[in-house]
This record gives C-alpha cells, structure tokens and sequence, in this order.
C-alpha cells in the first residue's frame, strides 16, 4: 500500500545538531536536507529523519526494546555495504550482528547502535522478503 512518492517521517531528540550531523551524515551516510537553529532533517534511505535540538529529553539509560527505529533491507547485498560502511567509520554496535528466530519463516540477521544522543536504531535484513512486512 506504500507510495513510493510518500515518505516515512520520523522525530527524535538530540542533545547537539552538529553532533547529530557528525553521526548521522559523516557516519551513517545520511544525507542532511535541511538545518535549522532548532533541528536537523535528513534523508535516511529515501524516508524523512528529524532530529530535533532537546537537550532535557534524552533518555540517559536507552534500551532497545520497547523504543527504537531502523530499516529493513530488502536486498542482503545493501545489508553488507551498509555494515561495511559503518566499520569503515568506525561506528560501534551495541551487540554483535546476530541471527534471531533461525531455521524459522522470520529468521533475520539484525543489530543495533546507539546515536551520540542515547537513541536506538535497528538494521536488519530478511532472507524471506514475505517477512519484511
């Protein structure tokens, strides 16, 4: 049902715009559409990230579960560049590259990684592309 010409929008906290754009566009490739004195926008994978400047809202003990966001790679191809683009800067995962429900309809590979302010985000990649949604 999605249109591709529609965009995902997404809003999070951070405590410094130009730590956000170190991050997200010197390290994840992001690219950064629009700055303003109070937020950032960026282009991640063809959808809508803002993070906006709030300081007193960042959550100083993150966990992945409940609260997080990524993208489902349909291709395991772009799933590897953009797990070798992440080492070449250096960007440090939470948790080893895993493999969850193996040998299952919904087996993935997954892992996630923290942003300069606490927020938690998961790439992950379905060889059964029927489970991507």
């Amino acid at each position: 049902m999605r249109d591709p010409n529609n965009a995902f929008h997404i809003a999070i906290p951070c405590k410094d715009l130009q730590e956000a754009l170190d991050f997200y566009e010197g390290k994840l490739g992001f690219e950064n559409r629009r700055r303003y004195d109070d937020r950032v926008t960026f282009n991640m994978f063809g959808d809508q990230l803002v993070c906006h400047l709030s300081p007193d809202k960042i959550d100083t003990d993150p966990e992945p579960y409940p609260r997080h966001f990524g993208i489902t790679f349909h291709k395991q191809s772009d799933f590897d560049i953009f797990v070798a683009s992440l080492e070449a800067n250096q960007v440090e995962l939470l948790n080893p590259i895993s493999t969850r429900f193996d040998k299952m309809p919904e087996m993935h590979k997954t892992f996630f990684l923290k942003d300069p302010s606490n927020n938690i985000l998961e790439f992950k990649f379905y060889p059964n592309s029927e489970m991507m949604h």
